[in-house]
């Protein structure tokens, strides 16, 4: 990880659709000249489902789909077998051509119809035109197939089971993988109700097995799995790694609390007012978002005097509770930055105590740091297991290291 800043996830809505060309041969067939009506009379007539594809051309995952996934052959033996296929491109450019401009009444009707509002999302009918399954995301070729499986079958398909849930069925096993299938499906406003329920049908709710699951579900203060994990954070830790609890607390508290005042109209930010604010509501970990929403506003500022100093005080404070991932993206951050001497030492320090066995970019920031602070042997000897690790794991990095390394032992600069 060579950055430190938030992730998002962007919901756009699409405003037309048009269809694509087709995949490279072996892959999945996907129609064309054919309209949306059509579509629908040939999956009836050879009692086939049907699966969209619902993309933009700007979406990276969507790209990644098309280019790598989508092509394979088993990919293709599987979707070609069990459905209709059709691919639909949810931006409009000035290249559409007169058969995509006739798609476009009904590429609306089914944008508002289906709610399509992420992408990619993949959408499945049965052969009489009905939705039964969405999902959602790039995925690798196995779990690609297993997302379409699971909309050939009622006992997996997103909207039976839902219409079990509105009919009443509730049962532990039921709510949980009904849960699972919201989240497949991305929706959004259920998912927190099927969690809810769920937690109310665990007579021992904290079992590891019960926190793994618990894990995937905390976006939102509301959320029972934020309850619990703000309550019971080293019970979280212990099955999910030293800081866990921690980084997908702070995630929330940024999005709900703090977002909204950094990027808010009132500028500059009274940090003394947010830090009372989140310290009232959530006492010491409301305290240590605040240092380290700071520490983020200031590296987007690019202020990176301010953001040394200010990522030295969190780490003073609160060091020896961070994961590996914010150690390592933090020191990076220095690395990359920041050219004062003490502040370089403190990072290599960060740095050394994120080092795991197997992830060779914790050690590529570690390297570097030493490289940068003027230890070269050491830190040639540093990247030289970095190149190590990134081999025996196919790290797709690879080159990228050892390039490194040969600026390294050439004495020239690697920042």
């Amino acid at each position: 990880m060579k950055y430190w800043a938030l992730v998002a996830v962007l919901l756009v809505a699409a405003p037309s659709f048009t269809l694509l060309a087709q995949p490279a041969a072996g892959g999945i067939h996907f129609e064309t000249g054919l309209t949306w009506k059509a579509i629908r009379e040939k999956a009836k007539k050879e009692n086939k489902f049907i699966f969209m594809d619902a993309y933009t051309t700007w979406c990276g995952p969507c790209k990644m789909m098309a280019k790598s996934i989508f092509p394979q052959p088993q990919v293709g033996s599987f979707f070609n077998a069990n459905f209709i296929n059709v691919k639909v491109q949810l931006d409009t450019t000035k290249k559409d051509d007169e058969e995509v401009r006739r798609w476009y009444q009904d590429a609306h009707d089914i944008m508002v119809n289906y709610s399509v509002r992420v992408f990619p999302t993949y959408l499945f009918f049965s052969p009489n035109g009905e939705l039964v399954h969405r999902a959602v995301g790039a995925s690798d070729a196995a779990a690609f197939i297993g997302k379409a499986q699971n909309a050939l079958s009622p006992e997996t398909q997103y909207y039976s089971l839902l219409k079990k849930y509105d009919d009443g069925k509730k049962d532990s096993a039921f709510l949980r993988k009904l849960t699972a299938a919201s989240i497949e499906a991305y929706d959004n406003k259920r998912i927190s109700e099927f969690t809810n329920a769920w937690v109310n049908t665990q007579p021992i709710l904290l079992t590891d097995y019960n926190i793994r699951f618990l894990s995937r579900f905390v976006n939102s203060s509301t959320d029972r799995a934020f309850r619990e994990m703000l309550a019971n954070p080293a019970a979280f830790d212990k099955v999910m790694g030293n800081g866990y609890s921690r980084k997908s607390l702070r995630s929330v508290i940024m999005q709900e609390d703090v977002l909204p005042i950094m990027y808010g109209p009132q500028q500059p930010i009274n940090w003394s007012k947010l830090n009372d604010s989140l310290t009232n509501k959530y006492q010491e970990l409301g305290k240590e978002i605040v240092s380290f929403s700071r520490i983020f506003y200031l590296q987007q500022e690019g202020n990176w005097d301010e953001f040394a100093k200010a990522a030295v005080a969190h780490m003073q404070a609160y060091g020896s509770d961070q994961s590996p991932d914010d150690l390592n993206s933090l020191a990076w951050a220095i690395f990359q930055n920041c050219n004062d001497a003490a502040c370089i030492e403190q990072a290599i320090g960060w740095s050394k105590q994120s080092l795991t066995a197997t992830n060779a970019a914790y050690h590529d920031t570690y390297a570097n740091l030493l490289y940068k602070a003027g230890k070269k042997q050491e830190a040639i000897e540093a990247q030289e297991k970095t190149v190590a690790i990134a081999k025996a794991n196919n790290d797709d990095s690879l080159d990228d290291y050892t390039a490194t390394l040969e600026k390294m032992k050439k004495g020239e600069k690697t920042w």
